[in-house]
């Protein structure tokens, strides 16, 4: 990054450290960010040497906003962001619901001012997106704003990327796409991994990436991500769908799906009883191409996206440990899993690397089925990358290297050519084969595998620091706290 770079990254995170004083959060300052860059970056577009022209109202341009100051400037920016948030299209989808978080209108000059002060279409693509990136993750750690479960961590989403290596004029989908991390990671994976034509270019730009975000705020923040990072363009239509992905069967399948679901078993919806009490009643999604019918969003995730795949696609997918061993539809789901496509790969995580607490989760890596008459899987590969693996957010963040020695056993090139590091000459491996016939074998069909020893259990002299102890004694309580909700509230419904 280039100093002057490194100078406008200053300027924007010292206004956020201002507006945080103001009670402004991470979220609220990224949003008007997201406005206010919008609006800047199509004015540049209007001008030599792309003298293009947009949709957005000649009142609500970025040349309209500039001169004003004070009250006449907050009266006017509000009108803006409401007016525009009924325009059709990418616009209308960026301001929906939008709303003026900065009611010092002497700060909000200031940060007009440092937006205007630059000129956003030259800095490198590169740039532009880190200094967003980066405000997406600091958002994420403000564990108070939830804005964790809509982010997962970069360092993962890259090794998933590296192991499932998208190549170009493929398409690649995400159900639940969050801020749109899947799609940046791939997309970087493609730009540096080919040298692509005109064709190739203009495919990754317009055609590659498809995803669902029900979250207003967030849809809001993963269309801003993807055009700084040059995917689509301000007046290309939207490749994030406002819907929820569950609702229907796919209308078409895709070569690539990557995806971590939302975190919470339950799919709901909340309903005014006769009493006038809100109450939440579970959300089933009744669909013909599913195994099972559930209210479990992960296992309606994981139906959704065997039935989003190509007979030739690949997916990787962040899923729950209940999705693994749970019993009934669960089985069912993992069953048809195994039988629909080639499980061939699961990660096992630690926990400490997610920003919503209380998770334990892996990545199941599995292939389309051409031969829909004989079952998809032959061998689960497993790898453990959870026993004796301690990480937390602050002091140990998970990190991309941590993650090369399953990627080098991934073997993404040939994984056909994979070998063991576990044996019973070396009982620690963590890296483990187990033919379809052992996983049918095991009760309920569990995919829940391990077998590593827990040296923490055995050996008091190596236990790891007291805070990533305690921290994991939290992450365990706030798993369990999570279980024990589900259960009231079904018993709850019940009665």
């Amino acid at each position: 990054m280039s100093n002057n770079n490194s100078a406008i990254v200053s300027k924007v995170w010292s206004f956020c450290n201002t507006l945080r004083d103001d009670g402004v959060g991470y979220g609220d300052y990224l949003e008007q960010l997201t406005y206010l860059l919008f609006l800047k970056m199509a004015d540049e577009y209007t001008k030599p040497p792309h003298n293009r022209a947009f949709s957005i109202p000649k009142k609500y341009t970025w040349g309209k906003l500039v001169p004003l100051k004070g009250a006449e400037l907050e009266t006017h920016y509000s009108e803006t962001l409401r007016e525009l948030g009924k325009e059709k299209g990418i616009l209308g989808q960026i301001f929906t619901k939008s709303q003026n978080k900065i009611q010092d209108p002497a700060k909000l000059s200031k940060i007009v001012a440092m937006i205007d002060s630059e000129q956003w279409l030259m800095m490198g693509v590169k740039d532009k997106g880190d200094i967003y990136e980066g405000l997406l993750e600091k958002n994420a750690e403000d564990t108070k704003s939830g804005a964790g479960q809509y982010f997962t961590p970069r360092a993962l989403i890259k090794a998933m990327v590296a192991c499932i290596r998208p190549e170009p004029m493929k398409t690649i989908a995400d159900p639940a796409c969050g801020t749109g991390g899947f799609f940046l990671a791939a997309y970087d994976f493609i730009v540096e991994q080919n040298k692509l034509d005109k064709a190739q270019s203009k495919f990754l730009k317009y055609s590659t990436f498809f995803g669902n975000e029900i979250v207003a705020s967030t849809r809001r923040l993963a269309l801003m991500n993807l055009f700084l990072h040059g995917i689509g363009d301000i007046d290309s239509n939207s490749s994030i769908s406002a819907e929820d992905a569950l609702l229907s069967a796919p209308k078409t399948t895709y070569d690539y799906v990557l995806a971590n679901p939302p975190f919470g078993k339950k799919s709901s919806m909340t309903i005014t009883n006769e009493e006038g009490e809100e109450e939440k009643e579970d959300l089933v999604y009744n669909r013909q191409d599913f195994v099972v019918t559930t209210s479990n969003k992960q296992l309606n995730f994981l139906q959704h996206i065997i039935s989003m795949l190509k007979t030739d696609g690949k997916a990787a997918v962040v899923l729950p440990d209940n999705v693994l061993f749970e019993g009934g539809v669960g089985e069912k789901v993992r069953k048809s899993l195994l039988e629909k496509t080639e499980l061939h790969t699961i990660l096992r995580l630690p926990t400490g690397i997610f920003y919503a607490h209380g998770v334990k989760a892996n990545v199941l890596f599995f292939d389309g089925n051409p031969n829909t008459k004989n079952v998809g899987t032959k061998d689960l590969w497993v790898y453990d990358y959870r026993t004796n693996i301690h990480h937390t957010l602050k002091k140990n963040a998970l990190k991309f290297e941590d993650l090369a020695d399953f990627i080098k056993c991934y073997n993404p090139t040939n994984r056909k050519k994979r070998k063991e590091t576990w044996s019973e000459k070396n009982i620690d491996g963590r890296w483990r084969k187990f033919s379809y016939d052992e996983i049918i074998a095991r009760d309920k069909t569990s995919l829940d595998i391990t077998w590593l020893k827990d040296n923490s259990l055995a050996d008091l002299d190596n236990l790891p620091d007291p805070d990533v102890l305690a921290n994991e004694i939290i992450e365990n309580l706030e798993a369990g706290l999570e279980s024990f909700k589900t259960i009231v509230a079904a018993l709850n419904r019940k009665v």
